[in-house]
């Protein structure tokens, strides 16, 4: 099977704005999430998908291959359709441009949920709690899966429900979503063109589309989370660590 990666790369943001042409390293912080994605196995191509001409600009200039795509779409999604749209590929992989230290192998992992799996229509990761205060933490995603990792159900609240203990109960009980998945071609132009379901307005969670409507995610765990980059304190704190 084809597989491709594509890096969303919205210049607006509302906790950093320009965060993904930040260079403090001497690198963009979009150019390290895409040189990591170069090192995944099976990925035959890696895209980058901007609103903004200065984005696209940067990413000649360390050599990633960039497409413009509207700056009316809502979500990640519907510019990752879009510049899908027109490629020969059978899995997308929908990686965000300000993870610059993912590990290539999760990237490998996702993929592989979808030609493991020819039932999955999408694909996704978790990972095991660390902190009990994380567990309660509406920003931080919750997921509960069938024993063969199909998802059932992702949540800002606290699933499942531990009634013994009035709510959360051990951390290990929990499974935290992580923000990269995987999309079969044609189960990513038909998503696309769904409008956002009942839940997912509710929760402000976009999986939840596809679940109300009736499809597939698969999951596996990863052993740990890793985080990204949404405010400045972030990004200054990976400078430091790259800067080693």
């Amino acid at each position: 099977m084809k597989v491709i990666v594509v890096i969303p790369a919205r210049y607006g943001s509302s906790r950093m704005a320009g965060k993904v042409l930040a260079k403090g390293t001497g690198k963009y912080l979009v150019q390290h999430t895409y040189e990591r994605a170069l090192t995944a196995r099976g990925v035959h191509q890696v895209l980058i998908a901007t609103d903004d001409s200065r984005v696209l600009e940067a990413c000649k200039e360390f050599g990633a291959p960039c497409v413009m795509t509207s700056a009316a779409h809502q979500s990640g999604t519907d510019r990752i359709a879009e510049a899908a749209a027109e490629l020969d590929v059978d899995i997308i992989v929908n990686l965000q441009a300000d993870e610059p230290e993912i590990d290539a192998a999760c990237i490998e992992l996702v993929a592989g949920l979808l030609i493991q799996h020819p039932e999955a229509d999408m694909g996704t990761l978790l990972a095991p709690f660390e902190r009990p205060e994380d567990v309660l933490n509406p920003n931080i995603v919750k997921c509960v899966t069938a024993q063969n990792g199909k998802a059932l159900y992702f949540s800002r609240s606290v699933i499942p429900c531990d009634r013994t203990s009035g709510g959360a109960g051990p951390v290990g009980s929990y499974k935290r979503h992580l923000g990269i998945y995987a999309y079969r071609k044609d189960f990513l132009m038909k998503f696309s063109s769904l409008k956002p379901s009942p839940l997912e307005l509710e929760e402000k969670l976009e999986q939840l589309r596809a679940l109300e409507n009736g499809y597939a995610i698969w999951t596996a765990m990863v052993k740990k989370a890793w985080d990204g980059v949404d405010t400045e304190e972030q990004y200054k704190a990976f400078v430091k660590r790259c800067l080693k």
